[in-house]
């Protein structure tokens, strides 16, 4: 059943394991088109040290049992349910003021995010419960004491507090990496779009999928909530930067050092390059971007372009395109297939948006759009948030303050123009730090000092030509594999990046000692830990029998002046070096002619390789290939082969084998270090498994 409108609900928080309401009435929460209430929130009377050491103890002890790989099935998993029942997020989503195409962003961009990291992760990551990070370091000469940097998930809770304006995607973006690392979340959405975060936070639970105690959710007041807060927790906002800088004063935040993480406000800015001329593709696909930051959401995006820098040659055929393509959108009740825009999500935020408009309108005039008076093709003009898409103009943005301090937190933005493009950067920094920047431009060496000059305050920047116009995903897209965040006002942090993001919510620690104990702490056998030699050749062993460590040392092989003469015409490889005696011997690398580098590993090959049918059931490539010394005519290479990493896949019969191949000369110099990469099955002979 449709939890929708036509009946307020009162809104409940789970906590503890169980539903629970608030002890008073609630506050009333309106239909942004109608102004009908939608839900009463109220969340008085919840213990939350009782709820954050409910999660620490419960969903952090459950989730810490299961390998990444685990967790990223279970995402994959809540993923394809929730779009099974997007239609009902959809019915609810309309209630905020977003149209179909802002539901998608919100609700689809959301459940999207949890199928990639769910992807990325089972790509990415070992299928393991802990991370290595960088290379083994060597702290002794004869090997016997060395240190690897590990990963481990925090003990503690995610607290994640999050704006109105995303109720699904702004939710899902931030429990999908942190479930990932291992580490329990409790979601506190702002009240005012809170009914529809709830209704997905029920179907999450609703499926069984996660583990008790891995999601909380808090609908109504944080309370004292981060006065239980400890240094193994972590706290992320979203949000204005005045609460975020609150937050990040907490004296528990301080004194527990807890990591935190805040998206504040950012005055993002759009540049229109030199070369974009009107009638440029590029100036269009300009009108267009900005247009549609500007009423995508009714403007209340994050990365909305509230700053819109072009040449000054070009501003008045901008602000006469950009005036023309904003009069006609339509603004109406959401749910209509004819609107195009819907209203802000409260009358409250409409008055702020209109307050900053009149402190704008100082330093700019107005040039389309009038805030204070709005026609709509549907819903109650009267009790619905509605507002115009409205456009200022600066004719001397240099001089002015408000323009890049002040942001109007809807569809609002200011034409301001710019003499060159040392300009165009300075008046972009004026942002004092952003999410996101754009440019739009064809010409190369644009793109280049506008993108190293707006890079050291941005997040991200997007670079938008023709070429890339019908792929783009535009000015305001945040993607899962890259970084959302940006620096100074924008908030100095960073969320989503693919596995950057997941290990935010992890522990780096240094740990030291011999080979042999540092391969059993980390599952991965380091060079200098004892090799486990056995009658059996490695490549005979399923994965249900292989060992990590487990290793052969192969007899050895001549390399003669006439396989290198071989090599070199059956490949078409004649490189001087390895051809002619007197010019390699004037390389300083040698000193005379060499084995080609494939020559090398092709031979490594035949040494290692077990010919027949068997468990190993592909190479898919090698890593970290390196030629360390130089191999002559006559030299002997033999080859020290060990399984070093092994992470069976959950969903096929089959895993990946990471082996270190070390090939050494007749003198024990290690002429080649590289990693191969195989397939091998998990049984052998090979019987096909259900997907687990």
């Amino acid at each position: 059943m449709t939890l929708s409108a036509q009946t307020p609900r009162r809104l409940e928080s789970f906590v503890s394991g169980h539903w629970t309401a608030g002890q008073r009435d609630g506050k009333p929460l309106l239909n942004a088109a109608t102004g009908q209430t939608v839900a009463l929130i109220d969340a008085s009377g919840l213990d939350y040290g009782a709820a954050l050491d409910w999660g620490r103890k419960v969903g952090g002890r459950n989730l810490r049992k299961y390998s990444f790989h685990e967790r990223a099935a279970m995402l994959k998993a809540l993923a394809q349910a929730l779009m099974d029942q997007k239609e009902e997020f959809y019915a609810e989503s309309f209630l905020t003021g977003a149209t179909r195409t802002d539901g998608w962003i919100d609700i689809e961009g959301g459940i999207g995010t949890l199928f990639a990291y769910s992807s990325k992760a089972r790509r990415e990551l070992p299928n393991t419960r802990i991370l290595t990070d960088g290379d083994v370091e060597v702290l002794s000469r004869d090997n016997t004491f060395s240190a690897q940097h590990i990963f481990t998930p925090m003990e503690g809770v995610a607290v994640h507090i999050n704006a109105f304006n995303f109720p699904v995607w702004g939710m899902l973006e931030k429990i999908a990496p942190t479930l990932i690392a291992g580490m329990p979340c409790l979601v506190k959405p702002a009240s005012q779009t809170a009914y529809l975060t709830e209704l997905v936070v029920r179907r999450i639970l609703e499926t069984g999928i996660l583990p008790e105690g891995a999601l909380q959710l808090v609908s109504g007041s944080a309370g004292d909530m981060l006065d239980h807060l400890t240094g193994q927790d972590v706290l992320t906002f979203t949000g204005s930067a005045s609460t975020g800088q609150m937050l990040r004063g907490h004296p528990k935040v301080v004194s527990e050092s807890v990591r935190f993480t805040m998206e504040a406000d950012s005055l993002n800015s759009s540049v229109l390059g030199t070369d974009a001329a009107p009638g440029t593709p590029e100036f269009d696909l300009f009108v267009k971007e900005v247009a549609r930051e500007m009423t995508t959401k009714a403007g209340q995006k994050c990365t909305a372009i509230r700053r819109v820098i072009a040449p000054r040659a070009h501003t008045d055929a901008l602000i006469e395109a950009l005036s023309a393509r904003l009069g006609k959108t339509v603004v109406g009740d959401p749910s209509s297939e004819d609107t195009r825009m819907g209203p802000l999500a409260s009358l409250d935020q409409r008055d702020e948006v209109r307050a900053r408009i009149k402190e704008l309108s100082a330093e700019a005039e107005i040039v389309a759009g009038n805030p204070d008076e709005v026609s709509v093709a549907s819903g109650d003009a009267d009790k619905g948030a509605f507002i115009n898409p409205v456009l200022l103009h600066c004719a001397k943005p240099l001089d002015g303050t408000a323009i890049h301090d002040v942001e109007a937190f809807g569809p609002v933005a200011t034409v301001m123009p710019y003499q060159d493009i040392e300009e165009a950067v300075e008046l972009a920094k004026r942002g004092k730090g952003s999410l996101v920047a754009s440019v739009f431009t064809n010409d190369p060496k644009v793109a280049e000092e506008v993108v190293i000059g707006m890079a050291p305050l941005h997040g991200r920047v997007l670079i938008g030509n023709r070429d890339s116009a019908k792929t783009s995903t535009g000015h305001g897209s945040p993607l899962p594999m890259l970084v959302h965040g940006g620096p100074g006002r924008a908030g100095g942090g960073e969320e989503m990046g693919g596995m950057r993001g997941v290990k935010h919510y992890m522990q780096r620690t240094a740990v030291q000692g011999t080979p042999r104990l540092l391969s059993a702490v980390t599952g991965r056998w380091i060079a200098g830990a004892n090799g486990l030699t056995t009658p059996v050749h490695p490549f005979r062993k399923s994965l249900a029998e292989l060992n990590i460590g487990d290793q052969l040392i192969t007899k050895s092989r001549e390399v003669t002046l006439a396989d290198i003469e071989h090599f070199a015409t059956f490949t078409g490889d004649t490189f001087y070096a390895h051809m002619d005696e007197e010019s390699a011997r004037a390389n300083p690398f040698f000193e005379g002619r060499v084995a080609h580098g494939y020559l090398i590993v092709s031979f490594a090959a035949g040494l290692f390789v077990d010919p027949a049918p068997g468990p190993v059931l592909a190479n898919y490539g090698v890593d970290n290939l390196r030629f360390l010394t130089p191999v002559n005519p006559g030299d002997e290479l033999k080859v020290q082969l060990t399984a070093k990493e092994i992470n069976p896949r959950i969903t096929a019969d089959y895993g990946e084998v990471r082996w270190d191949c070390c090939v050494t000369n007749q003198n024990d110099e290690v002429v080649a270090q590289y990693d191969v990469l195989t397939m091998v099955a998990k049984t052998w002979p090979q019987v096909a498994q259900a997907a687990e």
